[in-house]
């Protein structure tokens, strides 16, 4: 269904701007679970729906920011093509601008991109109730591309979007999964020789007993890398990877115990953490099951090069993000008021002071 809500946002904008109105922008719910938890009045922009324009042969689709994730996705996939990102759902009411708001990217991300290397633009509406449009539809379309780039990962801190531009890709020719049996620890060392290697490599994860590698490609390519690699050949590989892992339908994610995200470098050796480790992106995110405290997994991460979120479960009372470095908060705070002067969207989605 499409449905143009633009004006009635704008309006709810506005009144809540006047009167000084806290907002909690809301879509499907499917990740409300994330960040901190917002008090203000519910927006819901989940009725704002459908697609203003696609241009297979332009590889760019552009939607309204409450459009079902699943609808964007069957309509690329009858034209042969996918986001390139990969995103989650972690739900059936999952929407474009959820997606773009959470910046959460699936397995693909360290040989596609992430969900912000693909906005070309967006459409929102601002802290004074102004629409303003960043960015285009085309990848030559400079003006005001970081701008759009910036809504990616924010969680509706910075605005209301409206509209999201996206550049999308074909879907590969050939597709296959290879599992090994390899240590969590000496799957690092592997992964970091293959990184060195003209691979067609397009997820790769360790699940706590065995390494999964997929390719994909050309046939060619991937059959060439399949006798390079060895390894036998998953069947089921595109619903491991879909439900298991992007989806966090595996073993490993069940439980009461915090899940927490560390993000490192790729080459980061392993880590003694306490607790469970699922390694993916080729090492660079891992995830982590650990009653261990923020302040002891948050100063390995760092010492690694990296940072940890308090991803789901947990105290998130305090912090759930890594806490900024004094100068990196003080850009955080011009940047949320030069778009949200009044702290009128999401307040303290993502810190407390923002």
């Amino acid at each position: 269904m499409s449905h143009d809500l633009s004006r009635e946002l704008q309006e709810r904008v506005a009144e809540a701007a006047a009167s000084g109105t806290p907002l909690a922008i809301a879509g499907g719910g499917s990740k409300a679970f994330l960040g901190r938890a917002v008090q203000g009045t519910p927006l819901n922009v989940a009725g704002h729906a459908g697609v203003v324009s696609y241009e297979p042969r332009e590889l760019v689709l552009t939607a309204r920011a409450g459009t079902p994730l699943r609808e964007i996705e069957d309509l690329l996939a009858a034209q042969g093509q996918m986001l390139p990102f990969e995103p989650p759902h972690f739900g059936a009411a999952a929407t474009l601008g959820g997606t773009i708001a959470c910046g959460l990217s699936g397995p693909r991300r360290p040989w596609a991109g992430s969900a912000r290397d693909h906005v070309l633009g967006v459409r929102l509406v601002n802290g004074r109730a102004e629409v303003l449009r960043f960015g285009g539809e085309v990848m030559k379309n400079v003006a005001g591309y970081d701008l759009s780039r910036l809504q990616a990962g924010a969680f509706g801190t910075l605005g209301v979007m409206l509209e999201v531009s996206l550049k999308v890709v074909p879907r590969p020719a050939e597709e296959i999964t290879l599992v090994q049996e390899r240590g969590a620890a000496d799957s690092l060392s592997y992964l970091a020789e293959l990184a060195r290697k003209p691979l067609p490599l397009s997820a790769a994860c360790h699940d706590g007993a065995r390494l999964y590698l997929r390719l994909s490609g050309a046939a060619s390519a991937v059959a060439q890398s399949r006798s390079l690699l060895g390894g036998e050949v998953f069947a089921e590989g595109e619903a491991f990877w879909r439900d298991k892992i992007k989806e966090q339908q595996h073993a490993f994610f069940a439980g009461a115990l915090p899940l927490w995200r560390l993000s490192l470098p790729p080459a980061a050796p392993w880590l003694e953490l306490p607790g469970k480790v699922l390694l993916d992106w080729g090492g660079a995110q891992r995830w982590l099951r650990s009653a261990a405290s923020a302040e002891t997994i948050r100063s390995l991460a760092a010492a690694a090069g990296g940072h940890a979120t308090l991803f789901k479960g947990g105290d998130r009372s305090g912090e759930v993000f890594q806490p900024l470095p004094p100068a990196m908060l003080a850009l955080q705070r011009r940047l949320k008021q030069a778009f949200d002067p009044q702290g009128l969207f999401n307040p303290g989605r993502m810190y407390s002071e923002l």
